[in-house]
Protein backbone atom coordinates (compact mmCIF):
# COMPACT_ATOMS: atom_id res chain seq x y z
CA UNK A 1 0.00 0.00 0.00
CA UNK A 2 1.04 3.81 -0.55
CA UNK A 3 2.67 6.09 2.02
CA UNK A 4 1.40 10.08 2.29
CA UNK A 5 3.75 12.66 2.90
CA UNK A 6 1.78 16.23 2.81
CA UNK A 7 4.50 18.80 3.30
CA UNK A 8 2.90 22.28 5.06
CA UNK A 9 5.58 24.80 4.65
CA UNK A 10 4.68 27.25 7.25
CA UNK A 11 6.45 28.26 10.22
CA UNK A 12 6.20 31.40 13.02
CA UNK A 13 10.17 31.79 12.47
CA UNK A 14 13.18 30.22 10.50
CA UNK A 15 15.40 28.49 12.65
CA UNK A 16 18.49 29.09 12.07
CA UNK A 17 19.96 25.34 10.65
CA UNK A 18 16.98 24.84 8.93
CA UNK A 19 17.22 24.66 4.51
CA UNK A 20 13.48 23.27 4.24
CA UNK A 21 11.17 24.98 2.46
CA UNK A 22 9.08 26.97 4.60
CA UNK A 23 7.27 30.48 4.63
CA UNK A 24 5.80 32.60 7.24
CA UNK A 25 3.01 31.60 8.59
CA UNK A 26 -0.63 33.48 7.36
CA UNK A 27 -3.94 32.18 8.25
CA UNK A 28 -5.25 32.69 4.62
CA UNK A 29 -2.65 31.23 2.94
CA UNK A 30 -2.50 28.45 4.94
CA UNK A 31 -5.99 27.85 4.05
CA UNK A 32 -6.16 28.37 0.18
CA UNK A 33 -3.06 25.59 0.45
CA UNK A 34 -4.58 23.48 2.10
CA UNK A 35 -7.68 23.29 -0.47
CA UNK A 36 -4.66 23.04 -2.86
CA UNK A 37 -3.62 19.95 -0.86
CA UNK A 38 -7.12 18.34 -0.74
CA UNK A 39 -7.37 18.93 -4.55
CA UNK A 40 -4.43 17.14 -5.35
CA UNK A 41 -5.33 13.98 -2.68
CA UNK A 42 -8.74 13.98 -4.26
CA UNK A 43 -7.09 13.78 -7.95
CA UNK A 44 -4.82 11.03 -6.71
CA UNK A 45 -7.19 9.07 -4.91
CA UNK A 46 -5.38 6.36 -3.10
CA UNK A 47 -5.76 4.62 -0.09
CA UNK A 48 -2.96 4.94 2.49
CA UNK A 49 -1.51 2.57 5.20
CA UNK A 50 0.88 6.18 6.63
CA UNK A 51 0.31 9.83 6.40
CA UNK A 52 2.80 12.31 7.12
CA UNK A 53 2.39 15.44 7.44
CA UNK A 54 5.97 17.07 7.77
CA UNK A 55 7.18 20.76 7.46
CA UNK A 56 7.17 23.77 8.51
CA UNK A 57 5.81 23.65 11.02
CA UNK A 58 2.11 21.41 10.74
CA UNK A 59 1.07 21.88 14.00
CA UNK A 60 -0.01 25.43 13.24
CA UNK A 61 -2.43 24.89 10.80
CA UNK A 62 -3.99 21.49 12.39
CA UNK A 63 -7.60 22.93 11.73
CA UNK A 64 -6.51 22.92 8.08
CA UNK A 65 -4.63 19.60 8.84
CA UNK A 66 -8.45 17.66 9.99
CA UNK A 67 -10.07 19.18 6.83
CA UNK A 68 -7.42 16.90 4.90
CA UNK A 69 -8.29 14.15 6.94
CA UNK A 70 -11.75 14.00 6.21
CA UNK A 71 -10.97 13.96 2.48
CA UNK A 72 -8.15 11.06 2.58
CA UNK A 73 -8.75 6.76 2.26
CA UNK A 74 -6.31 5.09 4.99
CA UNK A 75 -6.33 1.58 6.37
CA UNK A 76 -7.97 0.99 10.11
CA UNK A 77 -3.70 0.28 11.14
CA UNK A 78 -2.50 3.46 9.09
CA UNK A 79 0.45 5.28 11.04
CA UNK A 80 -0.41 9.09 10.55
CA UNK A 81 1.74 11.36 12.03
CA UNK A 82 1.83 14.90 12.55
CA UNK A 83 4.71 17.38 12.98
CA UNK A 84 4.61 19.84 16.00
CA UNK A 85 6.35 22.08 17.97
CA UNK A 86 5.87 22.31 21.62
CA UNK A 87 4.97 26.01 21.65
CA UNK A 88 2.20 25.27 19.21
CA UNK A 89 0.31 22.37 20.53
CA UNK A 90 -3.16 23.25 22.38
CA UNK A 91 -5.37 20.87 24.32
CA UNK A 92 -8.04 21.67 21.48
CA UNK A 93 -5.40 21.67 18.11
CA UNK A 94 -4.41 17.75 19.78
CA UNK A 95 -8.05 16.37 20.76
CA UNK A 96 -9.35 17.52 17.54
CA UNK A 97 -6.60 16.12 15.55
CA UNK A 98 -6.42 12.91 17.55
CA UNK A 99 -10.62 12.62 16.70
CA UNK A 100 -9.47 13.16 12.99
CA UNK A 101 -7.59 10.03 12.94
CA UNK A 102 -3.90 10.79 13.37
CA UNK A 103 -2.48 8.87 15.85
CA UNK A 104 1.34 9.92 16.20
CA UNK A 105 3.04 13.27 17.01
CA UNK A 106 6.41 14.21 16.05
CA UNK A 107 7.89 16.58 19.00
CA UNK A 108 11.02 18.65 17.33
CA UNK A 109 12.19 19.48 21.01
CA UNK A 110 15.36 19.36 19.91
CA UNK A 111 17.18 19.74 23.46
CA UNK A 112 15.69 19.70 27.16
CA UNK A 113 18.76 21.71 27.79
CA UNK A 114 17.24 25.74 27.92
CA UNK A 115 21.41 26.85 27.34
CA UNK A 116 20.74 24.40 24.17
CA UNK A 117 17.88 25.30 22.95
CA UNK A 118 18.62 29.27 23.25
CA UNK A 119 22.06 28.60 21.03
CA UNK A 120 19.17 27.28 18.58
CA UNK A 121 16.93 30.05 18.97
CA UNK A 122 13.50 27.88 19.29
CA UNK A 123 10.81 29.65 20.25
CA UNK A 124 10.35 26.88 23.43
CA UNK A 125 11.87 26.05 26.53
CA UNK A 126 12.23 22.67 28.02
CA UNK A 127 9.41 22.93 30.56
CA UNK A 128 7.38 23.97 27.22
CA UNK A 129 8.20 20.67 25.79
CA UNK A 130 7.76 19.01 28.46
CA UNK A 131 4.03 19.95 29.02
CA UNK A 132 3.43 19.81 25.47
CA UNK A 133 4.11 15.52 25.55
CA UNK A 134 2.42 15.21 28.81
CA UNK A 135 -0.53 16.96 26.98
CA UNK A 136 -0.59 14.53 24.03
CA UNK A 137 -0.46 11.68 25.93
CA UNK A 138 -3.17 13.47 28.39
CA UNK A 139 -5.09 13.57 24.88
CA UNK A 140 -4.92 10.34 24.01
CA UNK A 141 -1.72 9.95 22.07
CA UNK A 142 0.56 6.84 22.79
CA UNK A 143 2.87 7.12 19.53
CA UNK A 144 4.86 10.26 20.48
CA UNK A 145 8.38 10.72 18.78
CA UNK A 146 10.98 13.15 19.67
CA UNK A 147 13.45 15.22 17.89
CA UNK A 148 16.92 15.51 19.52
CA UNK A 149 19.60 17.43 17.45
CA UNK A 150 23.66 16.39 18.06
CA UNK A 151 26.24 18.24 17.86
CA UNK A 152 24.96 21.41 18.20
CA UNK A 153 26.44 24.89 20.05
CA UNK A 154 27.03 24.26 24.19
CA UNK A 155 26.29 20.49 23.83
CA UNK A 156 28.27 17.75 25.38
CA UNK A 157 28.22 13.74 25.77
CA UNK A 158 26.97 14.61 29.41
CA UNK A 159 24.34 16.91 27.87
CA UNK A 160 22.93 15.26 25.39
CA UNK A 161 22.73 12.15 28.20
CA UNK A 162 20.79 14.63 30.50
CA UNK A 163 18.20 15.39 27.73
CA UNK A 164 17.67 11.80 26.88
CA UNK A 165 17.07 11.32 30.49
CA UNK A 166 14.32 13.52 30.50
CA UNK A 167 12.41 12.16 27.31
CA UNK A 168 13.20 8.56 28.85
CA UNK A 169 10.98 9.79 31.91
CA UNK A 170 8.43 11.16 29.61
CA UNK A 171 7.39 8.07 28.52
CA UNK A 172 7.78 8.53 24.61
CA UNK A 173 8.07 5.61 22.10
CA UNK A 174 10.06 7.19 19.52
CA UNK A 175 13.58 9.52 19.18
CA UNK A 176 15.28 10.86 16.18
CA UNK A 177 18.61 11.99 16.91
CA UNK A 178 19.89 14.21 14.07
CA UNK A 179 23.36 15.08 13.90
CA UNK A 180 23.59 19.12 13.23
CA UNK A 181 25.06 19.87 9.55
CA UNK A 182 25.27 23.43 8.47
CA UNK A 183 23.49 24.15 5.33
CA UNK A 184 24.43 26.65 2.72
CA UNK A 185 22.15 29.63 2.79
CA UNK A 186 21.21 29.18 6.03
CA UNK A 187 21.85 31.84 9.02
CA UNK A 188 23.67 29.11 10.53
CA UNK A 189 26.13 29.42 7.71
CA UNK A 190 26.76 32.87 7.58
CA UNK A 191 27.84 34.13 10.84
CA UNK A 192 29.54 30.49 11.92
CA UNK A 193 28.25 29.33 15.54
CA UNK A 194 31.07 27.64 18.05
CA UNK A 195 29.99 24.28 17.38
CA UNK A 196 31.90 20.72 19.11
CA UNK A 197 34.65 19.77 17.25
CA UNK A 198 34.75 16.30 15.48
CA UNK A 199 35.66 14.21 17.60
CA UNK A 200 33.30 15.71 20.84
CA UNK A 201 30.36 15.08 18.01
CA UNK A 202 31.38 11.35 17.51
CA UNK A 203 31.38 10.67 21.31
CA UNK A 204 27.88 13.08 21.29
CA UNK A 205 26.59 10.71 18.91
CA UNK A 206 27.99 7.20 20.38
CA UNK A 207 26.68 8.57 24.01
CA UNK A 208 23.43 9.32 23.02
CA UNK A 209 23.31 6.19 21.14
CA UNK A 210 24.19 4.03 23.96
CA UNK A 211 22.17 6.28 26.63
CA UNK A 212 19.09 5.38 24.60
CA UNK A 213 19.68 1.71 23.89
CA UNK A 214 20.10 1.79 27.48
CA UNK A 215 16.51 3.59 28.21
CA UNK A 216 15.22 0.68 26.15
CA UNK A 217 15.06 2.37 22.25
CA UNK A 218 16.41 -0.09 19.74
CA UNK A 219 18.24 1.83 17.38
CA UNK A 220 17.32 0.66 13.75
CA UNK A 221 18.21 3.05 11.58
CA UNK A 222 21.25 5.89 11.71
CA UNK A 223 19.32 8.39 13.30
CA UNK A 224 15.99 6.75 14.62
CA UNK A 225 15.40 4.70 18.07
CA UNK A 226 12.21 3.51 19.29
CA UNK A 227 10.70 0.94 21.66
CA UNK A 228 9.58 -2.24 20.25
CA UNK A 229 6.69 -1.84 17.66
CA UNK A 230 6.98 1.92 17.31
CA UNK A 231 9.91 2.07 14.80
CA UNK A 232 8.00 4.84 12.41
CA UNK A 233 6.40 3.09 9.37
CA UNK A 234 6.40 5.81 7.05
CA UNK A 235 9.66 7.04 7.10
CA UNK A 236 10.61 2.72 6.47
CA UNK A 237 9.10 2.92 3.32
CA UNK A 238 11.83 5.84 2.37
CA UNK A 239 14.73 2.92 4.09
CA UNK A 240 13.07 -0.15 2.06
CA UNK A 241 12.23 1.90 -1.31
CA UNK A 242 8.85 1.42 -1.18
CA UNK A 243 6.34 3.44 -2.63
CA UNK A 244 4.99 7.12 -1.03
CA UNK A 245 3.41 9.84 -2.52
CA UNK A 246 4.22 13.28 -1.82
CA UNK A 247 2.20 16.30 -1.92
CA UNK A 248 3.30 20.17 -1.63
CA UNK A 249 5.58 22.26 -2.64
CA UNK A 250 9.11 21.30 -1.89
CA UNK A 251 7.67 17.48 -1.38
CA UNK A 252 9.37 14.32 -3.19
CA UNK A 253 8.03 10.83 -4.15
CA UNK A 254 8.39 7.87 -5.08
CA UNK A 255 5.44 7.01 -7.15
CA UNK A 256 4.30 4.90 -10.01
CA UNK A 257 7.72 3.95 -10.38
CA UNK A 258 9.27 7.08 -10.99
CA UNK A 259 10.83 9.31 -8.74
CA UNK A 260 9.27 13.14 -8.74
CA UNK A 261 9.54 16.40 -6.86
CA UNK A 262 7.30 19.54 -7.00
CA UNK A 263 8.98 22.65 -7.26
CA UNK A 264 9.24 24.89 -4.17
CA UNK A 265 6.94 27.47 -5.54
CA UNK A 266 4.13 28.00 -3.12
CA UNK A 267 2.03 30.46 -5.38
CA UNK A 268 2.31 28.02 -8.53
CA UNK A 269 0.97 25.40 -6.13
CA UNK A 270 -1.75 26.93 -5.19
CA UNK A 271 -3.30 28.13 -8.19
CA UNK A 272 -2.67 24.90 -10.06
CA UNK A 273 -5.44 22.32 -10.78
CA UNK A 274 -2.89 20.07 -10.33
CA UNK A 275 0.52 20.02 -9.12
CA UNK A 276 2.88 20.20 -11.49
CA UNK A 277 6.07 17.62 -11.25
CA UNK A 278 9.58 17.26 -11.92
CA UNK A 279 10.84 13.52 -13.10
CA UNK A 280 14.20 12.91 -11.59
CA UNK A 281 14.25 9.01 -11.91
CA UNK A 282 11.89 7.42 -14.46
CA UNK A 283 14.13 4.17 -14.72
CA UNK A 284 14.30 1.16 -12.67
CA UNK A 285 15.71 1.25 -9.25
CA UNK A 286 19.27 1.54 -8.85
CA UNK A 287 21.64 -0.69 -6.87
CA UNK A 288 23.38 2.20 -5.41
CA UNK A 289 19.77 4.05 -4.63
CA UNK A 290 18.51 0.59 -3.05
CA UNK A 291 22.22 -0.34 -1.13
CA UNK A 292 22.03 3.90 -0.09
CA UNK A 293 18.39 3.32 1.96
CA UNK A 294 19.09 -0.33 3.15
CA UNK A 295 22.21 0.20 4.71
CA UNK A 296 21.36 3.09 6.85
CA UNK A 297 18.90 0.95 8.57
CA UNK A 298 20.57 -1.52 10.87
CA UNK A 299 19.69 -4.37 9.98
CA UNK A 300 21.73 -3.87 6.84
CA UNK A 301 21.31 -5.57 3.40
CA UNK A 302 20.73 -9.09 2.60
CA UNK A 303 23.23 -10.66 -0.15
CA UNK A 304 19.86 -11.75 -1.69
CA UNK A 305 18.48 -8.67 -2.35
CA UNK A 306 21.78 -7.94 -4.20
CA UNK A 307 21.05 -10.68 -6.14
CA UNK A 308 18.31 -8.85 -8.03
CA UNK A 309 20.87 -6.40 -9.29
CA UNK A 310 22.94 -9.02 -10.68
CA UNK A 311 25.17 -8.68 -8.11
CA UNK A 312 26.55 -12.07 -5.97
CA UNK A 313 27.48 -12.46 -2.75
CA UNK A 314 31.31 -13.30 -3.42
CA UNK A 315 31.12 -9.54 -4.87
CA UNK A 316 29.96 -8.08 -1.91
CA UNK A 317 32.36 -9.77 0.57
CA UNK A 318 35.32 -8.73 -1.44
CA UNK A 319 33.73 -5.17 -1.30
CA UNK A 320 33.48 -5.52 2.48
CA UNK A 321 36.78 -6.91 3.17
CA UNK A 322 38.02 -3.27 2.13
CA UNK A 323 36.44 -1.79 5.00
CA UNK A 324 37.81 -1.57 8.49
CA UNK A 325 36.11 -4.60 10.39
CA UNK A 326 34.84 -2.33 13.21
CA UNK A 327 32.59 -0.62 11.23
CA UNK A 328 30.89 -3.16 9.35
CA UNK A 329 28.85 -6.58 10.69
CA UNK A 330 29.19 -9.41 8.17
CA UNK A 331 27.15 -12.40 8.47
CA UNK A 332 26.84 -14.94 6.20
CA UNK A 333 23.48 -13.76 5.35
CA UNK A 334 24.08 -9.98 4.89
CA UNK A 335 26.57 -7.10 5.90
CA UNK A 336 25.51 -3.68 8.02
CA UNK A 337 26.81 -0.83 9.40
CA UNK A 338 27.76 -1.07 12.93
CA UNK A 339 27.34 1.89 15.08
CA UNK A 340 30.97 3.28 14.93
CA UNK A 341 30.49 2.69 10.82
CA UNK A 342 27.56 5.18 10.94
CA UNK A 343 29.83 8.09 12.04
CA UNK A 344 31.24 7.41 8.82
CA UNK A 345 28.90 5.88 6.75
CA UNK A 346 28.88 7.94 3.15
CA UNK A 347 32.29 6.48 2.53
CA UNK A 348 30.90 2.77 3.93
CA UNK A 349 28.08 3.01 1.17
CA UNK A 350 30.37 3.98 -1.51
CA UNK A 351 33.22 1.07 -0.57
CA UNK A 352 29.74 -1.28 -0.75
CA UNK A 353 28.21 0.13 -4.12
CA UNK A 354 31.21 0.09 -5.78
CA UNK A 355 33.14 -2.42 -7.99
CA UNK A 356 36.57 -3.25 -6.61
CA UNK A 357 38.31 -3.41 -9.70
CA UNK A 358 37.26 0.42 -9.86
CA UNK A 359 38.24 1.46 -5.82
CA UNK A 360 41.43 2.57 -4.82
CA UNK A 361 42.65 -0.11 -2.33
Amino acid sequence: MTGLYVHMPFCLQKCPYCDFFSVPYNEHIAYVYTDAVIRNAEHYNERYDSIYFGGGTPSLAWWNICRVMSKLRFSDDAEVTVEANPNTLTKEALSSMKSSGINRISVGVQSFSNSELNSLARGHTSEDAQHAIKMAQECGFGNISVDLMLGIPKQTPDSIRRSIKVLANLGVQHVSAYMLKVEPRTPFAHYNPVLPDENTVAQIYLSAAGALEDAGFKQYEISNFARSGFECKHNLKYWLCEEYLGIGTGAHSYYGGERFCVDKNLAAFINAPLQEVVITDSGDLSFTDFAMMKLRLTEGLRFTECRRFGIKKEDMLRRASLVPRNYLDVTDKNVAITREGFLVSNQIIGKLTTPVAQQKV
